[in-house]
């Protein structure tokens, strides 16, 4: 497996607000891992968008084309620079109920559009489907830094103080990606309320009409 250097992590992974001078732009970046339930050794790659394909598709793919034995079990985690979008959370769910011997986790650096209500739905459609999607905080930021990153050369920073600064910046977009969260619980339990409060009788209608 080719592996990031360690300035496209400390670029990419790069979960601050906004980016300071001199500015670049933060590219969709993931980072897989397979790891078989039979304790064999885990399969590791990276993907990035790639012409009309986003990485999340490329992702897809690539596990399709495995052809992974579906009498066993297998761990699948990503590490994503972006959260997916709509359109992808759409094609992970479906992937994952077409392939029940996949349990996927999604860990983001960062929330792509993350205001937008239809991104919102998308995070929350793979929530529902059993595909948990989380915020990258130190376990995270430290295991893609020790298993997808070329370590041969000295980075021109100090890792550990790089990985306590994003697991620092993580704590306002987790919180984010919880207020997402609540507002799908409080909307559920809304719909509950009304479900239970039951359709309007006849008396009741006429009693209250004009």
């Amino acid at each position: 497996m080719a592996l990031l250097t360690a300035k496209t992590f400390s670029l990419q992974f790069n979960n601050k607000r906004r980016v300071n001078k001199p500015y670049y732009p933060r590219k969709a970046l993931l980072c897989y891992q397979l790891t078989p339930q039979n304790g064999s050794t885990p399969t590791r790659g990276h993907l990035k968008n790639k012409k009309e394909d986003h990485a999340e598709i490329r992702f897809i793919n690539k596990i399709k084309s495995m052809g992974l034995d579906e009498t066993q079990c297998y761990q699948v985690t990503c590490y994503l620079t972006w959260s997916p979008c709509p359109s992808c959370a759409r094609e992970l769910v479906d992937f994952i109920k077409a392939h029940r011997h996949l349990n996927l986790r999604i860990f983001a650096s960062r929330l792509y559009y993350h205001w937008r209500p239809n991104y919102q739905e998308g995070l929350l459609l793979l929530c529902g489907s059993q595909v948990p999607v989380e915020v990258m905080g130190l376990p995270e930021f430290t295991d893609c830094w020790e298993n997808f990153v070329d370590h041969k050369e000295p980075p021109s920073f100090n890792p550990s103080e790089k990985l306590e600064e994003l697991d620092k910046n993580s704590q306002a977009i987790k919180r984010r990606l919880e207020r997402i969260k609540s507002r799908s619980v409080d909307a559920l339990e809304n719909g509950l309320r009304s479900l239970q409060l039951g359709p309007v009788t006849p008396s009741s209608s006429i009693r209250n009409s004009r």
